[in-house]
């Protein structure tokens, strides 16, 4: 997993309260493998053919930062939903509220969910809306968002979590860090019980 400490770039404002997993990855998409090179165009699809979709403007293009309303990710608990939008080079999104399987996939796989609360995200979306293009900083370490009028703002994210995240730690990845102790502890219980070792 790619390791998160901080992003710094375009950000796109997503002014759609309760985007579900379907809306950023229909379902037709879910048997392709996240390796297809096509994977990126399945991002928000069906919103796609709408030509003022906000991703669709060209001052949005290369955005790794998505500012949503609330309850992002809600809906079916498909993993693909973080694949396709890391896929269209998105490493964070910033919302009010989401839906908690989207949330722990988001960490499980690099990509940062941060929550502000409802009044913040409003006022970011309206910057970036005002100011198409315009660039948003986060930072895991200090858990700060500088929004593009350079006004910071924190961000509460659980310990471990961060720590899996800064050191780009999946699940495997995070066991393997304990394999001279797993080791070790097969060796004690085989000395301790051979005959369940045959």
């Amino acid at each position: 997993m790619r390791p998160f400490t901080q992003v710094s770039g375009i950000a796109a404002p997503l002014d759609m309260p309760n985007v579900d997993t379907d809306q950023i990855i229909p379902a037709r998409f879910l048997k392709r493998s996240k390796d297809d090179p096509d994977y990126p165009s399945f991002m928000f699809h069906d919103l796609r053919t709408n030509p003022d979709f906000v991703l669709n403007r060209p001052d949005y293009a290369g955005a790794q930062v998505l500012v949503a309303d609330r309850n992002f990710g809600c809906g079916s608990s498909r993993e693909a939903a973080v694949y396709a939008l890391m896929a269209g080079g998105f490493r964070a999104v910033i919302a009010p509220s989401f839906g908690d399987i989207f949330h722990n996939n988001s960490f499980k796989n690099g990509f940062l969910p941060v929550k502000l609360d409802v009044e913040t995200c409003a006022e970011l979306r309206r910057q970036l809306a005002a100011h198409p293009g315009a660039e948003l900083a986060i930072d895991l370490e200090s858990q700060t968002v500088t929004g593009p009028d350079q006004k910071t703002y924190r961000f509460e994210v659980d310990p471990f979590l961060k720590l899996r995240m800064l050191k780009g730690l999946d699940d495997i990845g995070f066991t393997l860090e304990h394999a001279d102790d797993i080791a070790a502890f097969r060796s004690r219980y085989a000395a301790a019980y051979p005959w369940l070792s045959v």
